[in-house]
Order: structure tokens, then sequence, then C-alpha cells
């Protein structure tokens, strides 16, 4: 239960300042880095969905899954700015977040027989 918790306390840390961020880092390198439109394209879809099913209830390892592919597992390319890296560190944060808090209802699921 705490790592549900631990999920909701990440998306309430990180959805408004990635909400800010995302747009502004996919107009500064869009031309650099296309694949970025892609990242704000599951990134909205994952904001979507924690609006419209909140935190707990949200099903979003579809949008993690190809986060993973489309940042090369959140790898920081070496020409962008720290807006940009903090954008993949606050996804990687809601992505492990998100990943403990399955396993562990997972694994509570799976032990509860």
């Amino acid at each position: 239960m705490s790592t549900d918790t631990s999920f909701i306390q990440a998306i309430q840390k990180n959805l408004a300042t990635l909400s800010q961020y995302v747009p502004v880092v996919a107009r500064v390198h869009g031309g650099s880095h296309p694949e970025f439109h892609q990242v704000r394209a599951v990134f909205d879809e994952l904001a979507a969905e924690v609006n419209k099913a909140g935190a707990d209830k949200a099903d979003l390892g579809g949008q993690f899954k190809r986060l993973r592919t489309l940042t090369g597992k959140y790898t920081v390319p070496s020409d962008v700015c720290e807006s940009y890296e903090a954008v993949y560190t606050m996804l990687a944060e809601l992505d492990a977040a998100y990943t403990a808090s399955h396993q562990t209802a997972n694994g509570a699921a799976n032990g509860a027989g």
C-alpha cells in the first residue's frame, strides 16, 4: 500500500511541473530531437488518463513502456538544457514509482490466494 502512496506522491510532486516543461522542451528541442514530440504525445496521454481515472486507478503501463523505448530508458542527450534533463528525471521517477506499486500489487494479489 505504501508504494501506491509513493506513486500518488510522485504524481502530485511532478505532474504540474511536467505539464509546464514538456511543451516548452518540445518547442525548443523538437527540431534537433524529433523523438521528443512522441514523448510529449505519450506524456499527454498519461496526464489525461491520470486526470480521468485518478492516480490510484490509472492504467499507465503501456505509456511508461513506450516512454522507456522512446527515451532509451530516460537517457538524456548530451546537447540539451536542464529542463529537458528535468523532464526525463521526473518521468523516470514516475515510471519507477508506478512500476514498484504494480509489482507490489501483483505480488499481493498472487500471494493472497
